[in-house]
């Protein structure tokens, strides 16, 4: 833009709060900006004599100018915020947060239904969330299943229905999941009493409820009704375990934000802590690229901005490590220098720092960053440190997976130049074993591959990984013995949890460095066969691929197989229970089929 032009149009730009927009020749949106005053703002851009050269690149840019007047600051800071995230203008902060969050919905029908969801939608329903931690929030989930049974099922349950006596009770119900609503066996009043208690605690307040199951022990205890009390105290301690993995700052603390921010280079990172009742709800940490010398208080006032509008926070205090500018006046800020409060933005500061470190060690895992001659250097450590006989050009990897000892499958990855090949990766359903063996199933799935590769004469891998320990290295040593392979490629046992190699045969294991770039290649790959292996499982058990070993039972159908084992888990504790408590769970005649079908031997 002209000086010509620009004092044309400064004229015509109000002394009022608001928000600026930049556009270029080609009416793409360039930055946008708040202000009190926008005319005094904009002018600052052409009358300074000295500017840092992003700006100075912006400016010669600048081909249209647009405004909106709003009514106070408080309205201009959050439109500014709104509109770079929708539009992410190039001169403005560039915020890399680009997650999908899960919220808990309570939907809007009689007797509502909980459960997890990424989809918020205009229903009427009730949304709460965001939440950063999904396992933490399915955690919860599976102790309301347990602890406050709500219904699962779709049915529309109007009073006229229900009166009407258009549905039976299901299974849901006979397990002690479900109180039953669809025939009238629980009343709206109970139901709502469970989701009080349910969104108390999804809000962090566990308090009230916790005082409740303290009552209501004592009563039953005072009743003598002792199995009544002990069911209670197993909801206490499980209450009181979850809230112990919370940090609690102090009991009469009211709603809080915390933001810390660090700075390396042309990158900050941002983290936020909520607090509510007292104790930590929410942490998470942004990363943000400033484009226009963005000053650190400027950063940290955009992300406070778009944090507290992502997680619906409503808190009145912000706790911060300098001032910033925030135009809402019934919000406090706070910069502690001791106490409570400075212990709680030195754990904001503590979470940062673990955010970079992890950023960095999992860019260290990978080698796309690096050269040529660096991938070279990677391959020939690896080929030093494990006594290779040439580079690991191709190394395969593979790995045993089931599910609650039931349903055996096995993955293998395939990585070339230390870079994994999809297109190679294979999946394996185990053939020719019989129940759970991994040793088995590991000789299985490693002849099945190098008998093929022989077959179809295609090259062998300098390297083979066998994520197990000694057993599952022996197992699959007999399979390339019978193959003859062995003294052709070099086969080495990934220990799960040290981390240690073993070699065939070998009594000591080898442990590298742990920040070696040779294991950083190995984690990575054991990495990525977990992740390829329980991919596939979880697909398989969705189509219901996988036949409930229960079921080849005979008598034993797949209600009474999916029933047994949703209680008791999995086929392994099945086997171990007694015929009294089979029989207490699904009746005399099909716990004598399964008790026998289990201890043939003891018949």
């Amino acid at each position: 833009m002209t000086t010509e032009s620009y004092q044309k149009i400064i004229k015509t730009i109000p002394s009022l709060p608001g928000i600026y927009k930049y556009y270029d020749e080609n009416d793409l949106l360039l930055y946008v900006g708040k202000a009190k005053n926008i005319r005094k703002r904009v002018s600052s851009y052409f009358t300074k004599t000295f500017v840092g050269y992003k700006t100075l690149e912006l400016v010669k840019r600048i081909h249209r100018i647009e405004f909106t007047i709003v009514n106070n600051e408080q309205d201009a800071f959050l439109l500014e915020n709104s509109l770079i995230k929708e539009y992410q203008p190039k001169f403005n902060i560039n915020l890399k947060d680009d997650k999908s969050y899960p919220y808990i919905v309570i939907k809007n029908e009689p007797f509502p239904r909980i459960f997890l969801t990424r989809n918020k939608i205009n229903d009427g329903s009730q949304y709460l969330g965001p939440f950063t931690s999904a396992g933490r929030v399915r955690e919860l989930l599976s102790f309301i299943k347990e602890f406050i049974p709500l219904r699962t099922c779709k049915l529309n349950l109007t009073q006229a229905n229900i009166e009407k006596q258009k549905f039976k009770v299901c299974l849901e119900y006979h397990l002690g999941n479900c109180k039953g609503p669809c025939e009238g066996f629980q009343s709206v009043a109970d139901y709502e009493e469970g989701l009080q208690q349910i969104k108390q605690m999804l809000k962090g307040n566990l308090g009230p409820v916790i005082q409740r199951y303290k009552e209501e022990m004592d009563y039953f205890s005072r009743q003598m009704q002792f199995e009544k009390a002990a069911i209670v105290k197993s909801k206490l301690d499980y209450l009181e375990n979850y809230r112990s993995k919370s940090v609690i700052i102090s009991a009469t603390s009211s709603e809080i934000d915390v933001f810390s921010i660090l700075r390396e280079k042309d990158t900050a990172y941002v983290n936020y802590l909520m607090l509510q009742h007292g104790t930590i709800v929410q942490t998470h940490t942004i990363t943000l690229r400033p484009q226009l010398d963005e000053s650190d208080e400027e950063i940290l006032s955009f992300a406070i901005a778009h944090l507290r509008k992502t997680f619906n926070s409503n808190a009145f205090e912000i706790v911060v490590p300098f001032e910033v500018e925030y135009p809402d006046a019934e919000v406090k800020i706070m910069i502690p220098k001791a106490g409570e409060k400075k212990n709680l933005l030195d754990l904001s500061a503590t979470n940062v720092n673990y955010f970079i470190d992890e950023l960095k060690r999992k860019k260290m895992l990978h080698l796309e960053d690096k050269s040529e001659g660096e991938k070279i250097q990677v391959l020939e450590q690896l080929k030093n440190d494990l006594r290779l006989k040439s580079l690991p050009v191709q190394i395969e990897c593979f790995d045993n997976s089931n599910f609650q000892g039931s349903y055996p499958v096995a993955a293998m990855v395939f990585f070339k130049n230390g870079f994994p090949d999809k297109s190679e990766y294979r999946r394996f359903n185990i053939k020719t074993v019989e129940g759970i063996n991994d040793f088995a199933s590991m000789k299985e799935i490693v002849t099945r591959r190098y008998n093929r590769l022989l077959k179809e004469e295609k090259p062998l891998p300098q390297l083979i990984i066998i994520d197990g320990g000694k057993g599952q290295l022996n197992a699959a040593i007999e399979g390339l013995e019978e193959l003859k392979m062995m003294g052709k490629v070099t086969v080495i046992g990934l220990a799960k949890n040290e981390e240690e190699i073993f070699y065939p045969h070998d009594q000591e294991s080898l442990k590298l460095p742990w920040n070696s770039e040779s294991l950083k290649l190995i984690r990575r790959i054991r990495d990525e066969v977990h992740r390829f292996g329980i991919t596939f499982h979880r697909n398989q058990r969705s189509r219901g691929t996988f036949v409930n070993e229960l079921e080849q039972i005979k008598g034993i159908g797949k209600h009474t197989a999916d029933a047994i084992l949703k209680k008791f888990k999995s086929v392994k504790k099945i086997k171990q229970l007694t015929f009294k408590e089979l029989e207490d769970t699904i009746g005399k005649a099909k716990a004598t089929l399964i008790f026998n079908y289990f201890h043939k031997a003891d018949i």
